[in-house]
């Protein structure tokens, strides 16, 4: 049934982002709600209006003076990141379903305001080290960043208890496999 939203959210690292594009590959009534942001580009991969809305400082702002967001947050100093009610409205209008990829924050708020219709999955790692191993491996990260996004960790643990559902990733075949029976089951309700 159209009109739900479910939200992945976790540290960066865990491995949420892999789990909703594998959620995207195999669910064709699901589509991704694209964030905005005012962060730089990572590499060459990334693409505006694909991965995220980029936007700068000042035009983010202007969006959050004309209440054009259902959420956003400052997650870094100076980066910004929202949800636009118009993604929202796109992807419903088009009969899909809605799927997040948002940091903790984001996931609390965006289950606030959509209540119900939404279903919240926290993605667990096993533990701050796994965590580091997987930051170190994506080749993106700075010493600088890398140490942040650790730090951040510790706090970003505490929201756990907020969400819906737990979902260890310490196997990815299977939680892949628990993300789609977890969707498979919300959408029928």
């Amino acid at each position: 049934m159209p009109g739900k939203a479910i939200i992945f959210s976790a540290p960066s690292g865990s491995g949420k982002t892999t789990l909703v594009r594998h959620l995207l590959d195999n669910n064709p009534d699901l589509d991704f709600s694209i964030s905005a942001s005012t962060r730089d580009k990572r590499g060459r991969t990334e693409q505006d209006g694909k991965d995220y809305y980029f936007l700068t400082p000042e035009v983010f702002k202007k969006k959050i003076d004309h209440d054009e967001f259902i959420e956003w947050e400052e997650v870094y100093e100076g980066n910004f990141y929202g949800t636009l009610k118009s993604e929202i409205k796109r992807i419903w209008d088009s009969g899909k379903n809605v799927i997040f990829d948002v940091d903790v924050k984001g996931g609390v708020n965006l289950k606030k305001y959509f209540g119900d219709k939404a279903l919240s999955v926290f993605v667990k790692v096993p533990s701050m080290d796994v965590l580091g191993e997987r930051l170190k491996g994506r080749d993106t990260e700075t010493e600088e960043s890398l140490s942040r996004r650790l730090f951040k960790f510790k706090f970003e643990m505490a929201f756990e208890d907020k969400f819906d559902v737990v979902l260890l990733n310490d196997d990815l075949d299977n939680a892949k496999k628990k993300a789609q029976a977890l969707y498979d089951e919300f959408k029928k309700s």
